[in-house]
């Protein structure tokens, strides 16, 4: 089959809870629920998520534990995210063929099989909107700290090549933010210099421009501080088939970050079709 879509999705703290999200990000956790009718019309085997708070020094892990469960709270913000109970299946063989298809490209892949390793919240807060059932396999990646962006991507590609082999159906994940330099306050939002970045990288994504959109990653991560150096978006960009299209369904901010919620698929889902393509918002 294919990778049936791909999308970039925020994972602010914030919004883990839903009666508690604030005003300023609303849009993003409505339009997560209606990505997750989506995912229903889909009926995906299995997910592929990497999340940018799975930071790794060296190696590219891969969770290939049969079952995840757990319960979260955040080191980086308790008082947000506390006592989180989660439980979603596994795929340890398809885990393990990403782990054997990274290795045999020479890159340092390797596999997490432990029930008692804690998800972040990186990928907890995004599937609790969008996998509430908590039906669908996952597979959790990390993001790659020693690794380049160029190293990155074909890790993606490795990845993107073993989802296409098989009659299965599979949907990847990238979670993290665009521009992301962090100030205090929720309510801030990026630069006007920082979110133009923000927006010119989104318009290459709808504009399906996606070799200009990886070509902006060095300069854009560095100068918008794009979350995990932009580690997440090069994963994303290495998954797109030439006959999908990018959907752009809402962004937000989040203490001087910029974070979007974008797909990319094949388009023929009744909730896409009744929603046509946002206008990037100004920072103003």
């Amino acid at each position: 089959m294919t990778i049936e879509l791909s999308m970039l999705v925020p994972h602010v703290p914030s919004m883990c809870y839903e009666d508690k999200v604030p005003e300023f990000q609303q849009d993003m956790a409505a339009a997560m629920k209606q990505v997750s009718k989506q995912l229903e019309q889909i009926k995906p085997d299995a997910i592929v998520l990497v999340s940018c708070h799975w930071p790794s020094t060296f190696f590219h892990y891969v969770d290939c534990t049969p079952v995840h469960e757990g319960m979260l709270t955040a080191i980086e913000a308790p008082d947000l995210i506390n006592n989180v109970k989660y439980k979603y299946p596994g795929d340890k063989q398809l885990g393990e063929r990403l782990v054997k298809a990274g290795e045999d490209a020479g890159l340092a892949v390797k596999a997490v099989d432990d029930p008692y390793y804690v998800w972040d919240y990186g990928s907890v807060v995004p599937l609790r909107y969008l996998v509430p059932n908590e039906d669908i396999s996952v597979i959790n990646l990390s993001v790659t700290l020693a690794a380049s962006l160029e190293e990155t991507y074909n890790w993606g590609r490795q990845i993107a090549k073993v989802l296409r082999e098989d009659d299965k159906k599979y949907v990847f994940i990238s979670s993290g933010a665009l521009s992301h330099n962090l100030v205090r306050g929720r309510h801030n939002k990026p630069t006007v210099s920082e979110h133009a970045m923000d927006k010119q990288f989104a318009e290459f994504i709808l504009d399906k421009d996606y070799i200009s959109a990886y070509e902006m990653l060095p300069q854009y991560a560095r100068l918008a501080r794009v979350e995990s150096g932009g580690r997440h978006l090069a994963m994303l960009l290495s998954m797109i088939e030439e006959n999908q299209e990018p959907t752009y369904l809402a962004d937000g901010q989040s203490s001087g970050s910029w974070n979007a919620l974008i797909t990319i698929g094949e388009r023929n889902y009744d909730d896409l079709k009744q929603n046509p393509t946002l206008k990037i918002a100004d920072t103003k």
